[in-house]
């Protein structure tokens, strides 16, 4: 798609400052943009890269005085590039509606209107498939599932038995949902597994990134709260309860039976230890090892994780070590010096 600034400016509902003829074809960073990208400023510690960048206009929050190229002034620069690299997608061919014939359903299972399911896809018994979703190919549903209206499963997704998925749920590639939980006991001499006899309760407009796993509850259900992102390569553990619109990063782990509120952020690569709870509003830096419960509002980083303040004063006394320990060297060296004189005397 190709646009003028100007009727750029009116999708995304911006004020319009210089030249509206140019036109723009794609969206790009400060760094990366050519005269046919638009690009975006977030942040005033960008504006400087502006100079150099070869960008046709750019999405501003405010008027940058003595700017020569296009401005969109918006009062939201992330929703307007949102809308921007909308516009500007490659457009795929469309979902085709309807079961391919490759698709393998029970007799007993329910699919509504719009529904798309691709080849290779199993479907067992007494699934229900809520309007519209669309079901990729090589996916399996697990008997007695329940998947709501306007969901998207790509490629090779397996949802097992007993699993209730809401309205408006993306899930990506190679995810598994409801998968046997890891809890053992050592009994007469071997780890024997606990049954996980429990499901799982996706809440609506969930997001589940590529290769994740959800493992379904010993007993009761574990739950993704409502518009919580979930990024790629996450483990979630039997009879967690995660509350609504958390944020959870790459390479997080989260043991068995945690809660957490709403709201609540890990960074990449963080661990949470079984049973704790996390409050609302809690933000856990990345690689931060967290083994007892969090209070709501918080902000903690390290591991074992701790206070984010507390832990940047730690920080900077270990990069003044090597200094430190230079110190240290000299004064031992004094002291000797001074007690050798002492002796000398003596």
């Amino acid at each position: 798609m190709r646009l003028t600034v100007a009727q750029l400016a009116e999708r995304l509902g911006a004020e319009l400052v210089g030249d509206g003829t140019v036109p723009i074809s794609s969206v790009g960073s400060v760094e990366a943009a050519d005269d046919s990208a638009v690009t975006f400023v977030t942040d005033d510690k960008y504006k400087a890269g502006l100079e150099k960048s070869l960008a046709g206009a750019v999405i501003v929050g405010s008027r940058i005085e003595g700017l020569t190229r296009p401005q969109l002034v918006v009062d939201n620069v992330d929703k307007a590039l949102i809308d921007a690299l909308s516009v500007f997608a490659v457009p795929l061919k469309g979902v085709a509606k309807g079961i391919d014939p490759a698709a393998r359903l029970a007799d007993d299972a329910q699919v509504a209107e719009g529904v798309s399911i691709g080849p290779g896809v199993v479907i067992d018994s007494r699934v229900q498939i809520g309007a519209n979703t669309v079901i990729a190919s090589g996916c399996r549903i697990g008997e007695n599932s329940k998947l709501g209206k306007n969901c998207r499963l790509d490629s090779n997704v397996v949802v097992y038995h007993n699993c209730r998925i809401g309205d408006n749920v993306i899930i990506q590639a190679n995810s598994t949902i409801g998968s046997m939980g890891f809890g053992y006991s050592f009994i007469d001499g071997r780890h024997q597994l606990f049954p996980h006899n429990g499901g799982v309760v996706i809440e609506d407009f969930v997001e589940i990134g590529a290769n994740c796993c959800v493992d379904r509850a010993k007993f009761g259900n574990t739950i993704i709260g409502a518009g919580t992102k979930i990024d790629n390569l996450v483990q979630i553990a039997h009879n967690v309860e995660i509350g609504k619109c958390c944020l959870i990063a790459g390479l997080v782990g989260i043991a068995g039976s945690c809660r957490l509120g709403d709201g609540v952020v890990l960074a990449g690569q963080v661990g949470l230890a079984d049973n704790i709870e996390i409050g609302d509003g809690v933000i856990v830096g990345a690689q931060a090892g967290v083994a007892s419960s969090v209070a709501g509002g918080r902000k903690i980083v390290g591991s074992p994780a701790i206070d984010h303040k507390k832990q940047l004063k730690i920080f900077s006394l270990v990069f003044r070590l090597p200094r430190l320990a230079e110190q240290l060297k000299q004064l031992d060296a004094r002291v000797e010096k001074l007690e050798s004189a002492k002796d000398d005397k003596k």
